[in-house]
């Protein structure tokens, strides 16, 4: 059967769409996030299916109702509750040729569908995404949000910092056929984090295009505190290196730079107990931190300039010793 969504078809140009959403104590945000989904202006056939991880609030209440109103929305259980399983719990129950990522707690323009066919067709590529837009409520937010929109936050990226169409590395979340995720066998589920790019990874090595498109864009709402944001980042960190330990080749100076800079300064401090010059290096890095936190988040609120610095090293520092500190490859997924 012919590709419905090759750059050449002559097929029908609205193929039917699966949204895939992992859903785990979204009580709060799950209900807004079905209904952009449900608003999209994509004139196709499409479907949302939700997969239900053991959640502690209302989620799965909430998302019985959404089902209950409109035969679109659909749900399948996710005993595990990890994420990669969630997906591929979805990807299996989904009927289309299309699956979109879409994440519980997401806000999503109403013609993200609509670009994501589009630029499926238009470049032949197995998945299109586009930009991680951060966008903070508080005044730590929105330090987060500048330092996640920066270099010096998060190194590069172009999900992360925007840029021109094209080929890419990965993506945020991803509209993908249904053919690609086939041919790598989806996720890999002892990844409990770093999922998405290990799978961009496989479908690249497959042979396989990722694309970036500026035209998608998705609100990320950034951790509301320093220990949720430093968990978070030391996750990031940690999963890294599980990669990078799986695929060497993967490894560069961008994921280097913060292990680098926490073994750096430490031995600097440490040394510096002894021989004064030393503790340069970390009053350099702390220089360096707050110029460049009040560089990016420049036209912001005095509360958000001054929580920027103290976003970026919560960032660096956790990510760092989340890389220090990992383990090997797992063999059996992680417990949620």
């Amino acid at each position: 059967m012919s590709d419905p969504t090759g750059p050449h078809s002559d097929a029908t140009a609205h193929p039917a769409v699966s949204v895939v959403m992992p859903v785990l104590n979204e009580g709060p945000h799950l209900e807004a996030a079905v209904a952009q989904v449900l608003a999209q202006d994509y004139p196709g056939e499409f479907e949302v299916v939700l997969a239900l991880g053991p959640s502690t609030d209302d989620t799965d209440a909430v998302a019985a109702r959404l089902a209950a109103r409109d035969d679109r929305v659909r749900t399948v259980a996710n005993p595990s509750g990890r994420t990669p399983s969630a997906l591929n719990a979805a990807i299996s129950a989904s009927r289309h040729d299309i699956v979109v990522r879409v994440d519980g707690h997401a806000e999503i323009p109403a013609d993200y569908l609509s670009t994501a066919v589009r630029t499926l067709a238009e470049t032949g590529a197995d998945n299109v995404g586009g930009i991680m837009q951060a966008v903070g409520r508080t005044d730590f937010e929105r330090a987060v949000a500048c330092a996640m929109r920066s270099r010096i936050g998060v190194g590069g990226g172009t999900f992360h910092l925007g840029g021109t169409a094209g080929p890419v590395d990965t993506v945020y979340l991803g509209a993908f056929r249904r053919s690609a995720l086939d041919r790598v066998g989806g996720y890999d589920e002892r990844y409990t984090r770093t999922q998405d790019w290990h799978l961009n990874l496989k479908l690249r090595q497959s042979g396989g295009t990722v694309w970036f498109t500026p035209d998608m864009a998705v609100t990320y709402r950034p951790r509301s505190t320093v220990g949720a944001l430093a968990r978070q980042y030391l996750q990031y960190g940690r999963w890294r290196r599980v990669v990078i330990r799986e695929h060497p080749g993967t490894a560069n100076a961008r994921y280097l730079a913060a292990p680098t800079m926490v073994v750096g300064t430490t031995a600097a401090a440490a040394l510096g107990a002894v021989w004064a010059p030393a503790l340069v290096v970390p009053a350099a890095y702390a220089a360096g931190v707050t110029v460049g936190g009040l560089v990016i988040s420049a036209g912001e609120s005095l509360g958000t300039r001054l929580r920027t610095p103290v976003a970026l090293a919560t960032m660096h520092w956790a990510w760092g010793v989340g890389f220090l500190t990992s383990r090997g490859v797992p063999s059996e997924p992680d417990p949620a």
